[in-house]
Order: structure tokens, then sequence, then C-alpha cells
């Protein structure tokens, strides 16, 4: 019983973190559509450094703690609420706000799919992460797993946005996945220990390059 149970949750995760999964992540770049623009990514090894740095110190790492805050509080409805305003807060501009916001509420519609106590226990729009962490959470998803997960799809995702935007192709993007497993892995295994105040990034051109591509006229994403 216990494998099918472990089993269970890991079709769970795979299906609400999969590309095919109805929430419209590859609409978004995250800012990297304006980062190639300016020069700041160029080619496959800038790429890589450059989401290896968000992961590690910069807006992704910021998810992933409150990722795991809301993983460990979803039984609490008043600290789900707390971690859904901190997570709006901490978008730093309008197009990552916007982002975050309509990721968590289209996750959250499509995940009703399979019921559970906590969505009444969510506020009707929450971040993504927080969403998703809370879900993932009343599953009995262990943490560590879920957030690598979690992480990884991020990396695919923007792997994908970096190979629409010409620069990698997609053996690059292949390389960059596998080059990031160890980094992805111990991110988890960071922020799997993580608590609110481990919260905070450096990653000051990656906040800029978002805040341009609300005035980028020419451009394939939203964000």
């Amino acid at each position: 019983m216990a494998e099918n149970r472990e089993l269970q949750a890991l079709l769970r995760l795979t299906a609400w973190l999969s590309p095919a999964f109805p929430i419209g992540s590859f609409a978004y770049s995250g800012g990297l559509e304006r980062a190639v623009a300016d020069g700041l990514v160029g080619d496959a090894d800038m790429l890589r450094r450059w989401l290896e740095t968000l992961t590690s110190n910069g807006s992704v790492w910021n998810d992933a703690v409150l990722f795991a805050a809301s993983h460990r509080g979803h039984h609490d409805a008043a600290r789900l609420a707390e971690l859904a305003e901190l997570g709006a807060a901490l978008a730093g501009s309008r197009e990552r706000h916007q982002e975050t916001m309509l990721l968590g509420e289209a996750f959250l519609t499509a995940a009703r799919a399979w019921p559970d106590d906590v969505f009444n226990r969510l506020p009707k729009k929450a971040a993504y992460p927080v969403a998703v962490g809370a879900v993932t959470g009343a599953h009995g998803i262990a943490l560590e797993k879920a957030l690598a997960t979690f992480l990884h799809a991020y990396l695919s995702q923007a792997v994908s946005a970096g190979i629409r935007l010409g620069v990698a192709g997609q053996k690059d993007g292949v390389a960059i996945l596998a080059g990031l497993e160890e980094h992805v892995m111990d991110i988890a295994a960071h922020a799997a220990r993580s608590t609110l105040d481990d919260l905070g990034s450096a990653t000051v051109q990656a906040d800029i390059a978002g805040l341009r591509h609300e005035t980028q006229q020419t451009r394939l994403f939203r964000s």
C-alpha cells in the first residue's frame, strides 16, 4: 500500500508540473526575453549561468522558499493567507506579479480535478509557488522531491524560452538541463530546510530586465 501511495504521489506530481498542465507557463519568460534583447544572455553557456544564478540567488530561490513554507503549512488557512500575501508582495515588477498570480490561479483551477480540503484553506488567488507548495503538501508528497520537480519544471520552461529566443538549440537545452541536475538537487535540499528568514535575492540585472520588458515593443512572451 505504501508503494502504491508513493507511485500515486509521483503520478500527481508529474501531472501538475508537466508542460502539458493547463496553466500557460509557456507564455512567460520571467524577464529572459529582455535579457536577450539587452545582450545579457547571448548563448547557451550564458543561459545556463543565468538560470543557475536565478535558482540560487534570485527570484526562483525565493519561490522555492515560499514553496517549502506553504508545503509545511498546508493545513493552516491563516498561514497560507500570510504566505499568499507575501508571495504577491515579493513580485518585483508588474509583469512578474501578473505571471506568478495568473499561474497560481490557473494551477488551482486545474488541480481541483484532484479534490482536497486544501482548496478551502487557500485564498482564491495565490502566487504560483504558494499554490503548488500547499497542494503538494496536502497530498503527502515529500517536500524535497516536490521542490526538485518544481525547480526542474522551471528550468525546462526557461530553457524552452531560450530556444525560442534563439540563444540555444535543442541539443544545448538538453545539455543545460543535464548539467544543472546536481545544482537542482542541492537547491532543493537547501530550500527544504529553509525558513522565511532565508528569503532574499541579489540578481539586480535580472530584476531590471523584468522591469524593462514592460516597455519592450516587439516580444514573444508576456514577461
